[in-house]
């Protein structure tokens, strides 16, 4: 009997953010690219990400090394938006945190002195 071959799409979908995510879960094409490029194989992103099946990451690896300079062009940037993004949320952060600490500050020298 004949093997029917088939054209597989990749498990990759944008959200609505415009983050690519695998198949039906959160896992980012980004996070499985960066594991993959710093040496883990397949079943290794397996162990780290259980909602990935085997042919899930193998479908994504595969799209990446047919597409690598497109893949590595989103990656990077994702990454350069994810360091905009924490940059802007630690500054905030760290200013309401001054803020808060200054307030506190003041209040405990408008306090009467304990004796």
């Amino acid at each position: 009997m004949p093997l029917g071959l088939q054209n597989d799409s990749p498990p990759l979908r944008t959200d609505t953010d415009g983050v690519v995510r695998i198949g039906g879960t959160r896992v980012t094409l980004e996070s499985v690219v960066t594991l993959f490029d710093q040496g883990a194989g397949a079943e290794e992103i397996a162990l780290r990400f259980d909602a990935l099946s085997l042919a899930e990451i193998y479908g994504v690896l595969a799209y990446y090394l047919r597409h690598p300079s497109d893949v590595r062009q989103y990656v990077e940037a994702q990454q350069a938006a994810s360091a905009r993004a924490r940059d802007a949320f630690v500054g905030r952060g760290a200013a309401s945190r001054i803020r808060a600490r200054g307030a506190k500050l003041r209040g405990q020298c408008d306090a009467p002195a304990a004796g």
